[in-house]
């Protein structure tokens, strides 16, 4: 069933759409649809995280998602208001006074383009992406993980390492080999997207770290693959 959403330019707008947003990542399903892009470029700014949770979370998420489609480094634009009615209205009785030979001249193809208008290009541009590229985005990676001598639970360490959990990371087959004295390493397979998961940020920031590294002594990339 279609949902209605209205003034998301007002706080009663969005009101309403934090509200509906509760216990939720997107608007339909878990994945971001056209129903997320139409609602963003209705919504003129980033709603307040104090005001709106959900829809500020929701915001972010889909900010993050389409600025992947737009590599360039953004410097911020700002559209300027245009004349109120009182100030605008001599200059429209001048221009009906003119006469019709200087047309022409007062005629303006290029109006200022308002933040609505920007949000909507920025969709469409997003929306004419190839999907080939995200096809195309992922890698398998056999990693190393040594536990810290022969006494580590190794079933622990497992554990440890198959707790961690974010977007574009799955983890896959495994197995113990020796390293020697005793001591056993395991090899672990992951599937990853390339544009979400970076193996050396997973090293360095969760495997590597407290509370994994209470199991962990290191890890070593094996083999990393294109898919």
């Amino acid at each position: 069933m279609a949902v209605t959403f209205s003034d998301l330019h007002a706080e009663s707008g969005l009101q309403s759409l934090d509200g509906f947003l509760s216990g939720k990542t997107y608007i339909s399903g878990d994945q971001l649809t056209k129903d997320d892009i139409k609602v963003f470029a209705a919504v003129l700014k980033k709603p307040s995280g104090d005001l709106f949770p959900n829809a500020c979370k929701w915001y972010d998420c889909v900010s993050s998602q389409l600025a992947a489609s737009f590599p360039g480094k953004s410097v911020g634009v700002r559209i300027a208001s245009q004349a109120t009615p009182l100030e605008a209205a001599p200059a429209k009785e001048a221009k009906e006074e003119a006469p019709a030979g200087d047309d022409d001249d007062d005629l303006d193809l290029f109006g200022d383009e308002t933040e609505e208008e920007k949000k909507a290009a920025e969709v469409r541009e997003a929306a004419k992406a190839p999907s080939k590229k995200k096809e195309s985005g992922k890698s398998s990676v056999l990693l190393d993980v040594k536990p810290w001598d022969d006494e580590t639970d190794m079933k622990k360490l497992e554990e440890a390492v198959r707790s961690i959990e974010m977007p574009g990371l799955l983890w896959g087959a495994s197995k113990l080999a020796p390293v020697g004295y005793g001591i056993k390493k395991l090899q672990i397979m992951m599937t990853i997207v390339d544009d979400l998961v970076s193996v050396d940020d997973l090293i360095e920031e969760r495997l590597t770290v407290e509370p994994a590294n209470e199991y962990i002594q290191s890890c070593d990339i094996v083999a990393f693959n294109k898919i």
